[in-house]
């Protein structure tokens, strides 16, 4: 292994602006989706932030109701 490579890590949690972003939505969209419930979320103090398996299942229950 090259020593200048660097170890890609998986994220346990995003931003709501990471979220956008790997979701290819609007920041605003992640926010409204939060405030709805329809996107999982935990709080810490003033932060949110979004699971990776929460993502996940915001994803795949958009597959279902496509079909």
């Amino acid at each position: 292994m090259n020593s200048t490579a660097v170890a890609r890590i998986d994220r346990l949690l995003y931003t709501p602006e990471e979220a956008a972003e790997v979701l290819s939505f609007g920041r605003s969209t992640v926010y409204e989706l939060m405030a709805t419930g329809e996107l999982k979320f935990v709080k810490r103090g003033r932060s949110r932030r979004i699971k990776r398996c929460h993502l996940e299942e915001f994803v795949n229950a958009l597959e279902a109701q496509s079909c």
